[in-house]
Formats: structure tokens, sequence, C-alpha cells
């Protein structure tokens, strides 16, 4: 473009009036301002734009070549306008939410269903995977939130939600397995260097938040069985393939029922923050906007 972009949309609303003080009333600018563009853009071009007449003025045969590309341009741009004010007035819009299957289960669908009910018309894409993949798409900016455990970047943009507590569960006959005496129901810590431990893998974070717990309490299991989904570790845990380290909120209710027993630790594993992350991009949408404002988070 060899000029202005101002001089092509003066004369676009020119060419539409076809009359320079309609023209200076929609822009708001004085008609000799407007005639000084359009001599500008003539000298630029170095043709004749416009007839002028004491009626007005009309185009030239160069001047309709321009104006038919420039006004399905600036009509291309008004639309785009139009478009974005619909989004905005109707609720419309898109999130990208990147969270761990577990999470997204236990704790985003509840979230998710409230708010589609809330604003039925933004477009929800989710992606499962490890925390750490979530993290990084959002640090390319190709996610717009992610549900995770507290990030030791992004403190910045983290919005707590609360916290989660990690445990080691076990069923009855597992229990029974290990020769442990249920009454008063209190093994030692180091029974975990024996039992058939159960883990998520290596690439998620809960697996590397237990490891350092194993690490500084001196634990080195002899037997690890890496599970890829905290429902599977609950589900093998329960028809007793071994101990397994899950999330205490995720088995309320077997716990409950006495379908599985946590053991209780002498060094118990301290409580994590779990919460949204934002991408780092400084502004978001008016749909992501709304998200964080109808979670609730603690004050």
């Amino acid at each position: 473009m060899k000029q202005n972009f101002s001089f092509y949309y003066v004369f676009y609303v020119v060419a539409k009036n076809k009359n320079i003080s309609k023209a200076a009333k929609e822009l708001y600018i004085s008609q000799p301002a407007i005639s000084k563009s359009i001599a500008k853009l003539e000298a630029s071009l170095d043709t004749t734009l416009f007839y002028r007449t004491s009626k007005g003025v009309s185009l030239t045969y160069e001047g309709e070549i321009l104006y038919e590309h420039i006004s399905s341009a600036f009509e291309s741009i008004s639309l785009g306008e139009d478009t974005l004010r619909e989004i905005s007035d109707q609720n419309l819009g898109q999130i990208r939410i990147g969270v761990s299957t577990t999470l997204c289960k236990f704790i985003l669908l509840p979230y998710l269903k409230t708010f589609i009910e809330a604003y039925p018309k933004v477009k929800l894409s989710i992606e499962c995977q490890s925390t750490f993949q979530t993290l990084q798409l959002l640090e390319e900016n190709k996610l717009d939130i992610g549900l995770v455990g507290k990030p030791s970047t992004h403190l910045d943009s983290y919005y707590p939600l609360g916290e989660i507590e990690d445990i080691f569960v076990v069923s009855p006959s597992y229990l029974k397995h290990l020769a442990i005496d249920s009454a008063p129901f209190s093994p030692t810590i180091s029974m975990l260097s024996n039992a058939n431990l159960m883990l998520l893998d290596e690439e998620n974070i809960s697996r590397v938040y237990i490891d350092e717990y194993f690490k500084s309490n001196d634990i080195k299991p002899n037997q690890i069985l890496e599970v890829s989904t905290m429902d599977l570790l609950i589900e093998f845990a329960k028809i007793g393939l071994g101990v397994a380290c899950v999330i205490k909120e995720f088995v309320s209710e077997p716990l409950e029922t006495g379908e599985l027993l946590a053991l209780s630790l002498d060094v118990p594993i301290e409580k994590r923050s779990i919460g949204f992350v934002v991408s780092k991009r400084g502004t978001y949408s008016k749909a992501v906007q709304n998200f964080l404002s109808f979670v609730s988070f603690p004050n």
C-alpha cells in the first residue's frame, strides 16, 4: 500500500457518497482536508480518480477500478466489526481449555455444566493432556485457560480454586495380603517400600509431586505399576492389585463405604493448590473474562 490507509478511506467515503460535502459530514473533517487527501492519493497513484462537477464528483475509469477493490475491503472490515459486536452482545466466542483427564472429570465438568447453561452460545474446546503439556500450550497461546496444579511459573495469571490432598489407598483384601492389622489402622510409612505401588506415569505433575515426597522421606519402592489415569488407579486399587496414590477428594465415596481404606502415614503428604491458569498474552476475550467471572474463587 503506497499511501496512508486514511487516504484510501477518504477516497472510499467520497466515492460512496459522490459528494465531498456529504463525505465531510460522515468523516467529521473539513472539505479542504478531504480535497487535500484525494489530491495526495491521486499524485501517489499518478492518475485522476474523480471528475469534479458543480453537482458533486463522479469516478473516472481508473477511479471505478480502485473503488471496486477498495469497497470490498472496507465492506469486509465493516462486516468483521459487526461480527465482533455480535459476539460481544450475544456472549458468543470461543474458549480453549487444557486439563488432565482426572481434573476434567472431577473438577472441570461441574463448572462447565453451569457455565454453558448461562452462556449456551460460547464454543468450548477441551484438550485433555498432562499439566506440563497444558502449560506449554498456554505459553504458545494455543490455549486460553488451563486447569492445573499450582505451577512454579504463571503465578501472575493463576486463579486458585482450592486444595487437593494426595493419599495412599488400598482395598481390605490387599491390606490383609500385607499382613497389616486393620484395628487400629495405622500402618507406617515404611510399608510402602514392600507394597505393589501404583502411581501415575512420570509425565504427570502429580507423579513428580509424589516422587519428591518419596525422596524427602527416603522411600524407595520396590515395585511400581505406572498407570495413565487416576480412574484406572482407583479401579485397580478396588480389585486389590496394590496400593494406589490418588487424590482424596476423588475417592470420597469408596472411602465412606469401606471399599477403599486410606493409609494413615507417619508423614502426611502436604496438600497442594489447583486452579485455572490463563494465557499470558495480556488481554482476554470476553468469553474468557465471563468464564473467570463465573467461577467462584476463594478470598
